[in-house]
C-alpha cells in the first residue's frame, strides 16, 4: 500500500472528521466565549474567570481510568463513549446559545464549564481509539490526520465562528449551529470501525487505575521514555514559548504581518507537516522518523535566528516560520504515534492521557517559564541558537533508547 493511500483506508480515514470533533469545543470555551464576553462589556476580572473554565483539560487524567473500566451500552468500549460525548456536547453548546455573558454569566460559566468537561472526556476515548484501531504502520498517517481535523475545527469555531457571530447570525444561533453541528459528527463515530483487537476491559475500579501504572513502571525503559517524551520537543517549545512576541517586539514586524504570516500560514505549513511526516513515518519506522523529524525541528529554530540578525525582510520571516512549523508538524505527527505505541491496549485511555500531560511539562513549566529570563539575559539571537543546543540531549537520549523504540514498530 503506497504511504498517501493510508489516509484513505477505512481505520486511518474517519480519524479526519473524529479529529475535528476532538478540536471543535476547545475554542468555543476558550477565545471565542472570551470574544462574545468582551464584546458585552463584561468586566476583566470576570473575563479572566471565564478562562478556568478549561481546566478539564489539564486535569483529564484523573477520570481516564473510567473510560478504561466502563463500557457504554452502545457503539463499543471507545465509540460508545466517544458517541456519549458528542452528544452531551451538541446540547450542551446549543444550551449556551440561549444565554448570554450580560444577562446569565453564571449559567453561561456553569455550562461552559461542562462542555470542557465532556470535551476533555472525549478527547481521552478519541485518543484511546485511536491508539486502539490503529496497525503499527498506520500511526504517523492517523496522527497526522487527527492533527488536521483538529486545527480545522479550531478555525472553524475560532475565526469562523466568530464572523458568523459578528456579521451573521449573532452570538447565540452561532453556538447553536455549533452544536448542531457536533451532534451532526455523531455519523463518524457511528461509521467509524471497531478495533480489530480491542484490549480487554479491567475487571474493577481500582485496577484500572492501579493497573496503567504497574504495566507502564515495570517496563526497563520507563522512567527513560518518559524523559524522552519531556524532551523531545523542548528545543521547539522553547522556541515557540515568545515567538510572536519576538516577531513584533524583536524583529520590528506589525501584528497584521506577523498574524498573516506567523499565525495562517504557521498553521498551513503544520499541517502540511504533520501529513508528510505520517506517509514517511510508513517508510522510515517510528525510531528513524523520530530521528530524523527531530533533527529538522532543532535546526529549523535558526531561522529566528536569521531573523534576528538579518535586515528586516517579510519574505525571511514567511521561510523561517514556513520552515519551523513544516518540521514541527512532521515531528508531531512522529512524536503522537510514539505515544501511541507505547501504550497497552486494554489501559490506553488512561496510559495515553498521562503520557500526553507528562509531554506538556517541558512547554509548560520549562519553556515559559524560562524563556523570559534567557532572552532578558542573552538576546534573542543567542536565545535562538540555544534552542538549538535545547534539542540535543531529547536526540541523544533518543539514541540511547533505540532498540525499545525499534521494537514498537512490531507491536
Amino acid at each position: 500500500m503506497g504511504a498517501w493511500n493510508l489516509y484513505f483506508n477505512r481505520r486511518v480515514g474517519p480519524l479526519l472528521l473524529l479529529g475535528f470533533a476532538s478540536g471543535l469545543p476547545l475554542a468555543l470555551t476558550g477565545g471565542t466565549l472570551q470574544a462574545w464576553a468582551t464584546v458585552e462589556n463584561i468586566s476583566l476580572q470576570e473575563i479572566g474567570f471565564l478562562t478556568l473554565v478549561g481546566t478539564a483539560y489539564t486535569l483529564k487524567f484523573l477520570w481516564a481510568p473510567l473510560v478504561d473500566r466502563y463500557v457504554p451500552p452502545l457503539f463499543g468500549r471507545r465509540r460508545g463513549w466517544m458517541a456519549l460525548t458528542q452528544g452531551l456536547l451538541g446540547l450542551s453548546l446549543f444550551l449556551m446559545g440561549y444565554l448570554s455573558p450580560a444577562n446569565n454569566l453564571a449559567w453561561l460559566a456553569a455550562v461552559a464549564v461542562c462542555v470542557a468537561f465532556f470535551s476533555a472526556t472525549q478527547d481521552i476515548a478519541f485518543d484511546a481509539y485511536r491508539t486502539d484501531v490503529l496497525r503499527p504502520s498506520e500511526r504517523g498517517a492517523g496522527a497526522a490526520f487527527s492533527v488536521l481535523g483538529y486545527r480545522l475545527a479550531m478555525l472553524v469555531s475560532g475565526g469562523l465562528a466568530l464572523v458568523l457571530a459578528d456579521q451573521w447570525l449573532g452570538w447565540g444561533n452561532m453556538y447553536r449551529l455549533m452544536g448542531g453541528l457536533m451532534l451532526l459528527l455523531l455519523l463518524a463515530t457511528w461509521f467509524a470501525p471497531e478495533p480489530e483487537h480491542p484490549g480487554h476491559v479491567p475487571n474493577s475500579l481500582r485496577e484500572a487505575v492501579v493497573k496503567p501504572f504497574k504495566e507502564f513502571f515495570l517496563r526497563p525503559e520507563a522512567i527513560t521514555v518518559l524523559l524522552l517524551i519531556v524532551l523531545y520537543k523542548l528545543g521547539d517549545a522553547f522556541a515557540g514559548a515568545l515567538s510572536t512576541t519576538f516577531l513584533i517586539r524583536g524583529a520590528g514586524f506589525s501584528p497584521t504581518e506577523v498574524g498573516s504570516v506567523n499565525k495562517i500560514m504557521g498553521l498551513i505549513a503544520t499541517i502540511i507537516g504533520a501529513l508528510i511526516g505520517g506517509s514517511l513515518l510508513e517508510r522510515l519506522g517510528l525510531y528513524r522518523s523520530l530521528m530524523v523529524f527531530g533533527v529538522l525541528q532543532g535546526v529549523s529554530n535558526l531561522g529566528f535566528w536569521l531573523i534576528a540578525i538579518a535586515p528586516q525582510q517579510i519574505s525571511l520571516m514567511a521561510l523561517a516560520v514556513g520552515l519551523e512549523n513544516l518540521c514541527g508538524g512532521m515531528g508531531t505527527a512522529a512524536f503522537v504515534a510514539l505515544l501511541m505505541a507505547l501504550c497497552h491496549k486494554d489501559f490506553s485511555a488512561t496510559q495515553f492521557a498521562l503520557l500526553s500531560a507528562i509531554s506538556a511539562v517541558g512547554r509548560t513549566y520549562l519553556a515559559g517559564p524560562l524563556t523570559p529570563l534567557v532572552v532578558d539575559e542573552l538576546g534573542w539571537a543567542n536565545f535562538f541558537l540555544i534552542t538549538v543546543l535545547i534539542a540535543v540531549p531529547g536526540l541523544l537520549l533518543l539514541f540511547w533508547r533505540r532498540a525499545d523504540i525499534q521494537r514498537l514498530d512490531k507491536y
